[in-house]
Formats: structure tokens, C-alpha cells, sequence
């Protein structure tokens, strides 16, 4: 069933089931499907139609759910706006084709409006949906993916779900919802939940000085899965460690946004259990592949998983290049970078070094992230993961900045383990026996806790303007 006629078809065959749990709001798949529609007759009732392009400045709520699904149902552009944007990358984003801008108050002026039943204009070859990257390394850039290929994604295509798709999916009883639904990802694993027949609940935000929202949400609403970033889980293992929390209702926690080292992974297993998933995708390709907690029972911890089954993945001098019938069709007005990222042949160039054995994606570097050290090339990701390994290290970054003595140096930046601290000679050593003397850190700093982009990617951006403007007081930095 084409896109997005699955989730409306999915919200009436169960029209009294509580479909969105947004604090004391409780809004079933008949009343979403009505806002969705009223919705939609407001953007039409305004010339927005097929084709037009509308920014979602919105945040979390029932209202944004069914405002995005009413953007799509009108057949139109939909445009997510990281609400970590600064001002440059928004005006960026919102510069760009935007017809229509969607705020919530603009929404709550469309919901005051006639109501009606949602009806699809969607065309397939029409653009669907713009997913802008964080902007972490330059300006955003938009990927455009098609109604057609929305049709087919792993996610939003209920009808080929895989068995482990299904497995994820029949987790999401009571799935947590916050983030932003500007990520791509957010929206995909939204739609496990309402194609299965579960509830998205949106937590409440912590106030001032109420402490960190996990991992006590869980508890406190019962949400049964969820998609986090590699720091949030970080900050929840610790929490976990310090303290008592009720955790049975958890089913399914995916970790995505970056590789999740070894050592974290087998801890998350043993505070959490066999609940733990782990991903791999780019905003430009979506998800590519999946560990389950039946690989991860099996010792495969090293790995980001098995490709899906509709993802083709070919290694050409070691980096990774990957098609499938969802990825990006390009960049939104930007034909010259779309030319560098799509092959002839339809793959896309991944960036990312690696190899695939016994099934498995192991991701070995960044073939994007070369420091340049007296003329010759050193890969951040080796680094990373040699430190990130090490006995007393947490969470390792590596950054290259200009130097006037060799053209680029290293610089690391550390998350100690906690209560560990950082022999910062040993860690060179470390570097400097296992990749060489070019490797070896030119600076070391560390820091309570790694900037986190938009995306919710580590922000290696952030840590060049650390390195450039000083440290701060949470952070120690040598020479």
C-alpha cells in the first residue's frame, strides 16, 4: 500500500484505540485521522497542494504528528526544521522552495477549522519529504526521497516488513516519541508503532533543576521501546549504575546516530538485558542495517549489523557504497554535491570505510575524515576506536585542525570512564604503537560530556570551536 495511505489505513482500522498519548491528551487513530484531515483542507483551502514545499517548525505533540501526515496527505514537500539549527542554517532550510511555513500556532489555527476526512493527492514521483542533515560540517543539506520510495521503505512498507522488522515493530506497544520530528529517523521508527497498532507517548519535558528525563521515563509511563543517540544512552547507563530504576516495561531500545563501541554495548546488555538494537544508516540512504539482541547474544559486538534485506551494500576500495529502493533520489537544489554522492549505477557513496563479513557491516573509518599530517593522509576512526578501547576511556573524538608545523595534527577529545582518569601519555603511546607515530594525538581533551548536533551526532563542528576558543570548565585539556 502506497505511502501515506498505509498509517491512515492502519489509524481507522482501529479508530478507538489511543493512537498519540501527549500528556493528558489522549488522541485515537479516528481523531488523528480527522485533525490529519481538517489539517490538510486548511493547506488546500490556502493553494498549498502536490508538489508545494511546507517547513515543519514544530515540536513534539499530537498536533505535529498529525500536521506532518497532513503535509504528506496534501501531496506536498515536507520539510523538517532541526529546532537545534542556528540562525544562518535555518534561514538556510527556509530559503529553499518553502511555500508554506507550519509553526504551532499556525496549526492550531488549521485545527479550528471545518473538519474533514483526509484525502491523498500524494503522487509518487513527487518529492515526499526533505530530510535536512545537521549541518555539522557545513550547511545543511537536504535529502529528497519520493512518495515512491516512502512506498517502499523498511519501515513504512508494513506489507514487506521483514521478521526482524516485525519483531521491533510488535515492541512499540507504548513507543517513546520525543527528539524531533524534523529526523528523518524519528519518523521512521514512529511508524513501527502506529502501523503496529501502538501508542507513540510524548513525554513530558523536566523542568529546571527536575534532572535528566531518562531513565526514569520509562518508569514512569511504561513506554515499551524507543530510539536513542549514542550520548543519551550513555547519560542512562550511568544513571542506571548510581541508582534503583523499574525498567520491565522495556522491550526495545534502538541505538542510532553513531557506532556504539564494544564495551558500551555489553554493558547496555547487562543493565537493560536483550532489549538493546543497534543501526546503521545516513540521512541520505535511511537505515541499512540492524544487530538484534540475537546477534549481540551470539558475541557479535563488533558490528552494526546485517544489512536489510532490500539493501544492497558493495565495498569499492574500502568505503562503502549502498542502494536500495528508499535512499535519496538527491539533494534538494544542489546538482554538483548529488553528482559526487550517486553513482552511475545508483549507489550511494557512503563516506564511511569498512567491511562486510560473515554478513555482517563493520564500519573500520571515516573515508571523509582524513587529517592531512606532513602530506600524508591518517583516518580519524581508527583513532577513535583504538582510544575508545582503551581501559580508562568512555567515548573518544578525533578532530584534524591546521598547524603550522605539519600542515594538519590530530586532536582527541575524551570521555573518561567514570571515576577512571586519563593517563594522557599512556593513551599516546597506545596510538603511537598501534597506527604510528602521524597518529598520535596532538592535544588531548577532556570533557564531562561530547556537544551533541542537531542530529544527535556527536558535533565535531563544536569541538573545532572548543579547540579554536578554549575549553571549558568542564573540560582539561594538555600540550
Amino acid at each position: 500500500m502506497a505511502f501515506p495511505d498505509s498509517v491512515l489505513h492502519a489509524l481507522a482500522a482501529r479508530p478507538e484505540h489511543v493512537a498519540v498519548e501527549d500528556g493528558d491528551l489522549a488522541v485515537t487513530g479516528g481523531e488523528l485521522l480527522r485533525m490529519i484531515g481538517t489539517i490538510a483542507r486548511g493547506l488546500r483551502s490556502s493553494g498549498i497542494g502536490p508538489g508545494s514545499g511546507v517547513a515543519m517548525e514544530l515540536g513534539v505533540s499530537a498536533e505535529a504528528v498529525a500536521a506532518y501526515f497532513a503535509g504528506y496527505t496534501v501531496g506536498c514537500r515536507v520539510i523538517g526544521v532541526h529546532p537545534g539549527y542556528s540562525a544562518p542554517q535555518r534561514r538556510h532550510v527556509l530559503s529553499r522552495g518553502v511555500d508554506a511555513v507550519l509553526t504551532g500556532d499556525r496549526v492550531a489555527e488549521l485545527l479550528r477549522g471545518e473538519a474533514a476526512d483526509p484525502v491523498v493527492l500524494a503522487r509518487p514521483d513527487d518529492v515526499a519529504r526533505v530530510a535536512y542533515t545537521s549541518g555539522s560540517t557545513g550547511r545543511p543539506k537536504g535529502c529528497m526521497q519520493t512518495y515512491k520510495a516512502l512506498s517502499s521503505h523498511w519501515s513504512w512498507d508494513v506489507e514487506n516488513w521483514c521478521a526482524d522488522t516485525v519483531e521491533l515493530a510488535r515492541c512499540t506497544g507504548r513507543y517513546l516519541l520525543f527528539g524531533t520530528l524534523a529526523s528523518a529517523v524519528v519518523q521512521d521508527y514512529l511508524a513501527l508503532c502506529l502501523l503496529s497498532g501502538g501508542t507513540a507517548v510524548i513525554p513530558r519535558l523536566p523542568a529546571a533543576g527536575e534532572g535528566p528525563l531518562f531513565p526514569g521515563v520509562f518508569e514512569r509511563l511504561r513506554a515499551s521501546a524507543t530510539i536513542m543517540n549514542v550520548p543519551r544512552l550513555y547519560q542512562m547507563l550511568d544513571a542506571l549504575r548510581t541508582a534503583e530504576y523499574d525498567m520491565s516495561s522495556v522491550a526495545a531500545i534502538m541505538v542510532a546516530g553513531s557506532p556504539l563501541p564494544a564495551h558500551r554495548l555489553a554493558e547496555a546488555v547487562e543493565l537493560l538485558g536483550p532489549v538493546v538494537y543497534s543501526s546503521y544508516g545516513l540521512t541520505e540512504t535511511g537505515g541499512l542495517t540492524a544487530l538484534t539482541p540475537t546477534d549481540i547474544a551470539q558475541g557479535v559486538l563488533g558490528s552494526v549489523g546485517r544489512p536489510l534485506p532490500s539493501v544492497e551494500v558493495d565495498i569499492r576500495d574500502g568505503e562503502i557504497y549502498v542502494r536500495t529502493q528508499y535512499q535519496m533520489c538527491g539533494y534538494f537544489d544542489e546538482p554538483e554535491l548529488t553528482a559526487e554522492t550517486l553513482t552511475a549505477d545508483g549507489f550511494v557513496r557512503t563516506r564511511d570505510l569498512g567491511k562486510l563479513e560473515d554478513g555482517y557491516l563493520s564500519l573500520t573509518g571515516r573515508a571523509r575524515e582524513i587529517i592531512i599530517v606532513d602530506a600524508l593522509p591518517v583516518y580519524a576512526g581508527p583513532i577513535e576506536r583504538l582510544l575508545a578501547a582503551q581501559e580508562d576511556v568512555d567515548q573518544a573524538y578525533v578532530i584534524g585542525a591546521p598547524s603550522d608545523q605539519r600542515g594538519e595534527a590530530v586532536h582527541a577529545f575524551l570521555v573518561p570512564r567514570p571515576g577512571h582518569s586519563l593517563d594522557h601519555a599512556g593513551l599516546r603511546q597506545a596510538v603511537r604503537a598501534d597506527l604510528g607515530e602521524l597518529s598520535v594525538p596532538e592535544t588531548i581533551t577532556q570533557l564531562a560530556e561530547v556537544p551533541v548536533a542537531a542530529s544527535g551526532k556527536p558535533d565535531k563542528a563544536a569541538l573545532l570551536g572548543l579547540l579554536r576558543g578554549g575549553v571549558p570548565e568542564a573540560a582539561s585539556r594538555d600540550h
